[in-house]
C-alpha cells in the first residue's frame, strides 16, 4: 500500500509541474483509491501499526495544495473515524471497567491530537476532537456514571474520579447535571447506609466524620471546590441525615460526650478542637437540634458535677460554637450550667469561712454545688439514710445559705454527690463497716435505702474493681442476691490517695425514651407559644395560612397532625376559635 501510495505520490508531482488543472484532471477512481491508501494507513496507525507519518504528511499536504482537503478527504475521514469510534465505544464499554475506560479514551484524544500536529491539517483538530467526546463519552454517558462513579468512589480511586470529570468538562450541554445528579445520589445512598442501620449505631458518628472527611476531599481535588457540587453534597447530607428522626443527633452528642471526657484519646486542646470543628459540620446539617441538646446538657452536667471533663477551655469553645450555629437561646440553660459551678466556688469560699466560727466542725470536708433547677436536667430524688455526721453538716450549711438567700429552697441530690474519694452512695455502704465486718446485700440495702441497681453497682465497685476494700462471697464479677460482704483487714495501697471509681452505669432505655418524652414536651410547648404568638399577631388566619407561618418558625421538624392537634388543644383552652361560617378559619380570642 505504501509502495503504490508512493508511486502516486510521484505522479501527482508530475501533474502538479505539468498540468493547470493539477489534481482535479486525474481520474476519480485514482484519486478514490488514493483516498482509501491514506485512510488505511490511518487506520493501521489507529490500530497500533507503525506506518510512515511522513509519506502521510506530504501526500495530504498535497491536497491541501490542490485544495481537495476540505472539499473531498476531510468529510470521508470525519465520517470513518465517527463509525470506528462509534463501534469501538460499544464494544470497550462492555469489556473494559470504567476507571480503564476512561483512561483509553484519554489516550484516543491524545493521538487524535498528535495526528492533526503531525500530518492532517490543523482545520480538522476541532471536528475530529469533537467526533471522538461524542462516540466515546457524550454518547455513553449515562452508563458511564451508572456503572463506574459508585465503584470508584467506594475505592476512593481519586485520580481516576478527576480524569473523568477532566473528560466530561470537554463536553458541551448538560453533562454537569447529570453528573451532579449522580453525586447526590451516592452520598445519599452510602449516607443513608450508615444512618439507617441501627446495628451501626455505636460507630455512626465517626463513619459521618470519615465520609465527610471524604467527600471534601474529593470535592477539593476532583471538583476544584465547584460550588455545585459543594451545594449539592450539603443538600444531600441533610437529606439522609435527617432520614432517620432523632437518633443521630442523639448519638453525636455522646460522641461529643465521649470526646470531652477526661480519659479520652484527644491528647491536646489543638485536637480537641479540630474535632469539635468537624462535629458542628455534621451537627448543622440535623434538623432535631432540640434532641441533640437535651443529651448534650444531661451528658455536660454529668462531666461537670463529677470532675470529669478533659478541657474547661474544651467545654467553653463547643459551647461558643453551638450558640454562634443556633443563637443564645439555644444555649442559655448550659451557660446557666457553667455560671452555676463557678458561684458555687465562690460559695464555698465563703462557706469554709463560715464553718472556722464552729468549735467543732467534724472531720469531713464538706463541698456542695448550688444547681438551678432551671438549668439542669431533672434528677429524680432519693431519700438515703446518711449518718449523723454528715446530717449535721447538711444543715449547718443550709442554715448558712439560707441565711444569705432568704426565699430559696434547697433539695439536696443524693445521687450526684461525693465524699472524700469514693462517691457518697460508697461512703454510706463503707461507714456501715465501722459497725461490723460483714452484712449481706439485704442488709445494706436496708440500711442505706440506696436503690438496688445502684447499690449493686456500688458493692462491685468497692467488691470487684481493682481497689478492693472489701469482700465478696462468693467471689464473682457480678453482685448476686444472698451475696455477703466482709471487711477486708488486707487491703493495702501504695498511695496515700486512694479513689475508688464507681461502676459508670449504662444509658437505660428508660432513660433514652424520658430524655426523647421531654423534647416532645418541649416542642408541644413550643408550638403552643408559636400559634399564640401568631393568632395574636394577625387576629385572623386559615388554617393553610397559619400552618404555613409556624413552618417558617419552627426550628424542629413537625407533622402537620402535630400541629393540628395543637391548634385543637388551643381551641379548647379558648385560645383561639374556629369561624362559625368558615371552619378553616381561626379567631384569636383576647
Amino acid at each position: 500500500m505504501e509502495g503504490a501510495l508512493a508511486f502516486w505520490h510521484s505522479m501527482v508531482e508530475w501533474t502538479l509541474g505539468n498540468s493547470q488543472g493539477g489534481f482535479r484532471h486525474i481520474d476519480r477512481m485514482v484519486q478514490s483509491k488514493a483516498f482509501d491508501g491514506i485512510l488505511q494507513l490511518i487506520d493501521k496507525e489507529r490500530s497500533g501499526e507503525a506506518v510512515d507519518r511522513s509519506l502521510l504528511r506530504s501526500l495530504l499536504g498535497m491536497l491541501s495544495d490542490l485544495q481537495v482537503y476540505k472539499e473531498s478527504f476531510e468529510d470521508r475521514f470525519l465520517e470513518e473515524t465517527n463509525c470506528l469510534y462509534a463501534a469501538e465505544g460499544q464494544r470497550l464499554l462492555q469489556e473494559r471497567e470504567i476507571p480503564e475506560y476512561l483512561h483509553h479514551v484519554n489516550r484516543r484524544l491524545e493521538e487524535e491530537t498528535d495526528r492533526v500536529i503531525t500530518y492532517l491539517d490543523h482545520g480538522t483538530h476541532k471536528p475530529l476532537i469533537a467526533c471522538v467526546e461524542k462516540q466515546l463519552l457524550g454518547e455513553h454517558l449515562p452508563a458511564i456514571l451508572q456503572k463506574g462513579l459508585k465503584n470508584m468512589l467506594d475505592e476512593n480511586r481519586v485520580s481516576d474520579v478527576t480524569l473523568m470529570v477532566q473528560l466530561f468538562s470537554r463536553l458541551k450541554g448538560g453533562h454537569q447535571s447529570i453528573l451532579l445528579q449522580h453525586w447526590g445520589e451516592y452520598i445519599k445512598n452510602f449516607g443513608s447506609s450508615i444512618v439507617v442501620n441501627p446495628e451501626k449505631d455505636k460507630d455512626m458518628v465517626q463513619e459521618l466524620l470519615d465520609f465527610k472527611d471524604k467527600v471534601d476531599h474529593i470535592i477539593h481535588v476532583c471538583f476544584q471546590k465547584n460550588e455545585k457540587f459543594v451545594n449539592t453534597m450539603k443538600e444531600s447530607f441533610e437529606n439522609f441525615i435527617n432520614r432517620r428522626a432523632n437518633k443521630p443527633a442523639e448519638l453525636i452528642a455522646k460522641y461529643v460526650d465521649s470526646k470531652l471526657r477526661s480519659g479520652n484519646k484527644e491528647a491536646t486542646d489543638e485536637e480537641l478542637e479540630r474535632f469539635l470543628d468537624k462535629i458542628m459540620i455534621i451537627f448543622r446539617f440535623i434538623h432535631g437540634k432540640d434532641v441533640f441538646e437535651a443529651f448534650y446538657k444531661k451528658d455536660l452536667s454529668k462531666r461537670l458535677l463529677v470532675g470529669k471533663s478533659a478541657s474547661v477551655d474544651s467545654e467553653k469553645s463547643m459551647l461558643s460554637k453551638l450558640k454562634h450555629e443556633c443563637g443564645a437561646a439555644f444555649t442559655s440553660k448550659l451557660e446557666g450550667m457553667f455560671k452555676d459551678m463557678e458561684l458555687s466556688k465562690d460559695v464555698m469560699i465563703q462557706f469554709k469561712q463560715y464553718m472556722q466560727n464552729y468549735n467543732d466542725p467534724g472531720c469531713i470536708d464538706l463541698t456542695v454545688n448550688i444547681l438551678t433547677m432551671g438549668y439542669w436536667p431533672t434528677y429524680t430524688p432519693m431519700d438515703v439514710h446518711l449518718p449523723s455526721e454528715m446530717i449535721k453538716l447538711q444543715e449547718i450549711f443550709k442554715t448558712f445559705y439560707l441565711g444569705k438567700h432568704s426565699g430559696r429552697r434547697l433539695q439536696w441530690q443524693s445521687t450526684l454527690g461525693h465524699a472524700l474519694q469514693v462517691s457518697l452512695f460508697q461512703t454510706l455502704v463503707l461507714l456501715m463497716f465501722n459497725e461490723g465486718d460483714e452484712f449481706s446485700l439485704e442488709d445494706i440495702k436496708m440500711a442505706t435505702a440506696i436503690e438496688g441497681s445502684e447499690l449493686r453497682r456500688t458493692l462491685q465497685s468497692l467488691a470487684c474493681g481493682k481497689a478492693r476494700v472489701l469482700n465478696k462471697m462468693p467471689k464473682s464479677k457480678d453482685v448476686e442476691d444472698g451475696d455477703k460482704f466482709i471487711f477486708n483487714a488486707d487491703f493495702k495501697h501504695k498511695l496515700y490517695r486512694i479513689k475508688i471509681n464507681q461502676i459508670q452505669m449504662k444509658e437505660t432505655v428508660e432513660e433514652q425514651v424520658n430524655t426523647t418524652e421531654r423534647v416532645f414536651q418541649d416542642r408541644q410547648y413550643q408550638i403552643d407559644a408559636a400559634i399564640v404568638r401568631i393568632m395574636k399577631m394577625r387576629k385572623t388566619l386559615t388554617h393553610n395560612l397559619l400552618i404555613s407561618e409556624l413552618y417558617n418558625q419552627l426550628k424542629f421538624p413537625v407533622k402537620p397532625g402535630d400541629l393540628k392537634k395543637r391548634i385543637e388543644s388551643l381551641i379548647d383552652r379558648d385560645y383561639m376559635e374556629r369561624d362559625k361560617e368558615n371552619s378553616t378559619q381561626y379567631h384569636y380570642l383576647a
